[in-house]
């Protein structure tokens, strides 16, 4: 369980990050829709980890890539956004599998 700086901090990243992923999605996201699903802050707040589902585009993983290809320009505009923090966390993005996870449970109940 986390602070309550802690939370806020998770909140307005995963904000900023949703509308810079709506923004540049073609040359970021190449194309496909991205949806932040979860951020966790470290407790000394140098790290978050950025949870995305990708849907409607190229592959998964090429997506990713492309978005750690480009974690430096995506941490500085959501560093400029964010005005009051002295230091903004560094990003790490991962697949959140979760909802594909949830259908194949879904569709394995269904079956039998």
């Amino acid at each position: 369980m986390g602070s309550i700086r802690q939370s806020r901090i998770e909140g307005v990243i995963l904000e900023e990050l949703s509308i810079y992923f709506q923004r540049n999605a073609r040359e970021i996201c190449l194309g496909a829709m991205v949806s932040v699903t979860v951020v966790r802050v470290t407790a000394d707040l140098s790290l978050a980890k950025c949870y995305i589902s990708i849907y409607a585009g190229p592959d998964k993983k090429e997506v990713l890539e492309n978005i750690n290809v480009n974690i430096k320009k995506i941490r500085q505009t959501v560093g400029q956004r964010i005005k009051n923090m002295r230091k903004i966390p560094e990003l790490l993005f991962y697949i959140d599998d979760s909802i594909d996870y949830a259908s194949q449970i879904d569709a394995l109940l269904k079956k039998g």
